[in-house]
């Protein structure tokens, strides 16, 4: 026994590193290497040990095989991504596992005469011991192994065969808490072999759906789409991935899934995403999120798909109209777009349409839209042989457009008269009866879309349409939707815009008027011998006086609705008439009898829809009257304030519109109230609840300011508060204008960044997106205007200010230090700007320390690349000079009412060795981001290396504070201290004085200070004594940077916190207190935006 053991063990441990040593080379080998190992496991498996008197049996040989095996395995799971040699081998071990599984299972079925069920066989106790050797480095702590791991896992999983179900559930759980690994690479593997051990609890498919949706990498994003099955279920959460931020995701998403699952396999049968299988919503999201992509390939992708989509029917035609009837061609124009990348992708289908006397025999909505839009994309690519060939005779139209219609009449009034014997139809056939009339208004209207691109040369096809059109709009039976179809052809065959405008009028005045007056005018034609002219358009045809309408209180009920109908008819007439009209109000003098009989009326009424078309009305004629719209914008003002919503929106868009084109009239420099416009405005946007009119407003005022007619910082700011206010955060359509508009607005001009920069009045957090706006490299550059380098210099100053705030939390003062580093430093920059922001970073350190190492490593760091960028600047710069300019009497205020923390000399700056300077520099005091003990600028240079003691002595008595001339005890307490100067005061050196250090502290903290120190009862002001000189207490009184030449105490400086309020009501936020108010970043305690 002992020597069959030794030749078991000799034979496992000798060839199983040659097979994994043959393996790693090359995969060619793998299947030779399979067949060998398969045998050196059989063998083994034979050898066995009796144990338990014979009662049992010890595996002993497979035992030794699977150490063997598992160890050599250890060796590959430490190797890291990328290694081939590893990667060969664990392909070696998944074709291993699926080798044994099929042995195992070709064994199964030559004994399934046997009663024996056991399903413990050498294959099966392989896997699983193999299975819980690679679950144990699931939890590994090196990353590397954990991705080994799962990578094994994932060639094994598919070829497991039947495994124990303790071990299926382990599996699975550790599988899913993988799929949550910190690391991108793990999770993509644990993603790929997730959707293999699915259970019938659906739990791994709401990982799966949760990993493709939230997900931050977009590796593991495409593994979850590439991975989960296809169901009923997961079609949406797919479906939403063709709007993912990652352009290889939405490509993969058409092409990879949607197009590869379209058909079956064979291409016989319908796929899971069939378009029959998805529903309107869903194949409209398909072709709008695809063909409206803004990258090449992903539209690309899209048009395949829709492409596959055509391969539906027998014909050409049938193809195209299949595609044509899954889709809505009245409520978007995603049906054309489809269509257009149909010919453009399949340019068999394009080549072999043909539009012949058959296919207007039977006209239906689809053969409708296909006729129309082949025509328009003749037009668009200049092919006339096409277009020749497919455009109708104008003749031939015109008569099936007048037929289309007689019959949509016909049938209309067959319904009203079949509704009044039966009464009220059941809402199955209602329904239908309403989908057939909306399919001929669909036809007509296709037809005259048509009818605007038909060649008009011949006169008689030119008569008969003018005429046929023009009968159409005088019907009040018209639907709505075919009125501004006719009127696009009307204006096609009017010579000139006036003339358009007289056929309109007389249309109006025919609905408004009485029969009386069709039959006087019928009388009058007689009686002169006129007959219609269809040479031209029209001549104004000679009415008599209408007569006015009798009226309100005189109408009966019927009569009244009748005549608003009308009215309402008229209305559209006109807005679909002025829309077309490019002239102004003075040269269509035919506008004035319809403004005063028409719109002017209808404005004056209490009738929501009358009064909103009538408003309506009267903006598109300011649009073209100077005058009368100087008369009305008080009139739409006043409307913007108390009408309901819908209407609100309708006058909003007329007051923009106005403004555009009216400029200098009312936002110009000899405009009239162009101050309360904006005020106004700011006004309805603070105060306003409706998102819809939030939204609206924004994008005037966006328009207003992008256009540069509205310079007034308010309404920037209130822009950038609407953009960043948490109650804006739903408001989808404000958020997304807004985020095109910053952008846009601050690149086009360094002007615009430079007053962007002055509104920063936002949080820490969204500094970044600031310093990219304000980025002067990235201004286009304007002729007239030079750009403004300079901008993220006063940034910094900017922010730099809002550092010395205490309320200011420790992330955001990291955030704000962390982007410093982001700043662009220009060659070019004034001396006092740069001396201005050294003085700043130097009373940072001196005065508000900052506590947090990765805060103070970033401004230690900008601090350094300003000392060494600007070396020059700051090499002779004097603080002394510098405190005597006027100008900067507000800089030495903010600063000198700094008051240094109680706990600063418990911190103390590093220091680093530098050159002796002994000119009075901060330069020399802050090299790096150091300070000498004492705190001096002066003297950081000169006393570091003193030596002696004599010296040192005489240097520790430069740091008291006090005179020689006379006594601080002799003083009143009222008494005013002098400025100070750098001036030093003469001693006697025979003359000794006790050596006083003056400490700032407030009020409520002496008790707890007296306790610390030696007590000296002196009169007021009281004095302490400290052995140590502190780096952050007021040592010289003759150092300014050092003395505060204020008495107010740290409560009187402390301002008021606000309230957490997030609303537009912030815009006016409070500023930081003695720097430029301007600009500043601050966050108020209760959270809001200041």
């Amino acid at each position: 026994m002992p020597a069959r053991t030794t030749s078991v063990e000799e034979t496992v441990s000798t060839n199983l590193p040659k097979i994994f040593d043959q393996a790693q080379t090359t995969t060619a080998n793998h299947q030779k290497n399979v067949v060998a190992l398969h045998k050196i496991q059989i063998d083994a498996a034979a050898f066995t040990e009796s144990i338990h008197n014979g009662k049992s049996i010890k595996l002993t040989g497979e035992r030794l095989f699977e150490d063997t095996f598992i160890d050599l395995l250890c060796r590959v799971v430490v190797v890291k991504k990328g290694v081939t040699q590893a990667d060969r081998i664990i392909k070696f071990v998944g074709a291993y596992t699926r080798y044994i599984n099929e042995k195992a299972l070709e064994l199964k079925k030559e004994d399934e005469d046997d009663d024996d069920d056991d399903d413990d066989t050498t294959a099966a106790r392989f896997v699983a011991r193999l299975l819980k050797f690679l679950l144990k480095g699931f939890v590994a702590k090196d990353k590397i192994v954990r991705y080994r791991c799962v990578h094994i896992l994932a060639e094994m999983v598919a070829h497991l065969g039947e495994i124990d179900e303790e071990v299926y559930k382990m599996l699975r759980s550790g599988l899913i808490e993988r799929v949550h690994d910190k690391e991108t690479l793990i999770r993509v593997q644990a993603v790929k072999t997730l959707p293999t051990v699915e259970d019938d609890e659906l739990t791994a498919i709401d990982v799966l759906l949760d990993t493709l949706s939230c997900d931050p990498a977009a590796e593991v994003r495409r593994a979850a789409l590439l991975n989960i099955p296809i169901a009923q279920h997961t079609l949406d959460a797919i479906l939403a991935r063709t709007r993912d931020t990652d352009t290889v995701m939405r490509r993969l998403a058409y092409s990879a899934v949607l197009e590869k699952h379209c058909t079956t396999l064979d291409g016989s049968g319908i796929g899971l995403v069939h378009p029959r299988v998805l529903s309107i919503a869903q194949r409209e999201l398909i072709i709008r999120n695809g063909l409206g992509d803004r990258e090449p390939a992903v539209r690309a992708a899209a048009g395949s798909l829709i492409g596959t989509w055509t391969r539906m029917g027998k014909a050409v035609h049938d193809d195209v109209l299949a595609l044509l009837n899954l889709l809505d061609l009245n409520e978007s124009t995603i049906a054309e777009d489809a269509l257009l990348s149909v010919f453009a992708t399949r340019v068999d289908i394009f080549d072999q349409l043909e539009f012949k006397d058959d296919f207007w025999e039977d006209l239906t909505p689809e053969r409708a839209f296909l006729a129309r839009v082949f025509v328009e994309h003749c037009i668009a690519t200049n092919d006339q042989a096409k277009l020749e060939a497919s455009l109708p005779v104008v003749t031939l139209l015109a008569f099936r457009i007048q037929n289309a219609y007689n019959k949509y009449q016909d049938d209309l009034e067959a319904a009203e008269q079949e509704h009044a014997i039966r009464g009220a139809l059941d809402e199955e056939r209602a329904a239908r009866e309403e989908d057939e009339r909306l399919d001929k208004e669909a036809i007509i209207s296709e037809m005259l879309k048509l009818a605007v691109n038909l060649d008009y040369a011949d006169e008689i096809g030119r008569r008969k349409m003018f005429q046929l059109v023009r009968d159409m709009i005088s019907q009040e039976a018209l639907p709505e939707s075919l009125v501004a179809r006719c009127l696009d052809v009307l204006r096609q065959l009017s010579p000139s815009e006036r003339d358009l405008i007289r056929v309109v009028v007389e249309v109006v005045h025919e609905l408004r008027d009485s029969g009386e007056v069709e039959e006087e005018v019928e009388k009058d034609a007689a009686g002169d011998g006129e007959t219609p002219s269809f040479s031209g358009t029209p001549s104004a045809t000679p009415t008599a006086a209408p007569k006015p309408p009798k009226p309100p209180k005189e109408l009966s009920p019927e009569d009244q609705a009748r005549a608003d109908a009308v009215d309402l008819r008229c209305l559209s007439l006109c807005i679909g008439m002025l829309e077309r009209v490019n002239g102004t109000f003075e040269e269509n003098s035919t506008l004035e009898g319809i403004l005063g009989e028409l719109i002017v009326p209808a404005v004056k009424r209490k009738e929501l829809v009358l009064r909103e078309k009538g408003l309506v009305c009267l903006g598109l004629c300011c649009l073209i009257a100077r005058r009368m719209a100087l008369n009305s914008f008080q009139l739409f003002l006043s409307q913007i304030q108390a009408a309901p919503e819908v209407l609100k929106t309708r006058v909003l868009h007329i007051v923009f519109d106005i403004l555009m084109v009216h400029e200098g009239d009312f936002l110009g420099r000899n405009g009239i109230g162009g101050d309360r416009i904006v005020e106004f405005f700011l006004h309805i946007l603070n105060n306003e609840d409706s998102e819809k009119v939030q939204a609206l407003m924004c994008i005037g005022l966006a328009k207003l300011v992008l256009a540069g007619m509205v310079s007034d910082e308010r309404v920037l700011k209130s822009l950038v508060v609407a953009y960043l206010s948490p109650d804006t955060v739903e408001n989808q359509e404000l958020r997304q204008c807004l985020s095109y508009f910053f952008p846009v607005y601050c690149y086009s001009s360094a002007v615009n960044q430079r007053r962007m920069q002055q509104e920063m009045v936002t949080p820490a957090q969204i500094i970044g997106m600031f310093v990219d706006w304000t980025d002067p490299q990235k201004a286009i550059e304007v002729e007239g205007q030079t750009i403004d380098d300079s901008v993220h210099i006063d940034l910094a100053d900017d922010i730099i200010r809002a550092l010395f705030k205490d309320e200011m939390e420790k992330e955001d003062k990291k955030v704000l230090c962390q982007v410093l580093g982001r700043l662009y430093l220009p060659e070019n920059v004034d001396d006092d700007k740069i001396r201005t922001l050294k003085l700043l970073i130097h009373n940072i350190f001196t005065r508000r320390p900052l506590r947090d190492t990765a805060a103070r490593n970033a401004f230690t760091k900008f601090d350094a690349a300003i000392s060494k960028k600007y070396a020059d600047k700051l090499a002779d710069f004097s603080e002394e000079e510098y405190r005597q300019l006027e100008q900067l009497n507000d800089l030495f205020k903010f600063l000198d009412d700094i008051i240094p923390l109680d706990d600063v000399e418990d911190y103390e700056v590093p220091k680093t060795r530098g050159r002796k300077r002994r000119s009075e520099s901060v330069m020399t005091a802050t090299t790096v981001s150091s300070v000498p003990e004492d705190g001096s600028v002066a003297s950081a240079g000169s006393s570091s290396k003193q030596k002696g003691r004599g010296r040192a002595k005489q240097s520790k008595r430069r740091r008291i504070s006090g005179s020689d001339d006379a006594s601080d005890d002799d003083l009143p307490e009222n008494h005013a201290t002098p400025a100070p100067t750098r001036t030093l005061p003469k001693r006697a050196a025979s003359v000794k004085k006790p050596q006083v250090v003056q400490v700032i502290t407030d009020d409520d903290d002496d008790g707890d200070d007296d306790e610390d120190e030696d007590e000296e009862v002196t009169p007021a002001p009281s004095r302490r004594r400290n052995k140590r000189a502190a780096a952050y207490v007021l040592c010289h009184a003759s150092d300014p940077i050092f003395t505060n030449t204020t008495t107010s105490s740290p409560k009187a400086e402390a301002r008021p916190s606000s309230g957490g309020n997030t609303t537009f009501d912030s815009i006016n936020g409070q500023r930081g207190r003695g720097g430029r108010g301007r600009g500043i970043l601050s966050r108020r305690r209760g959270g809001g935006l200041a």
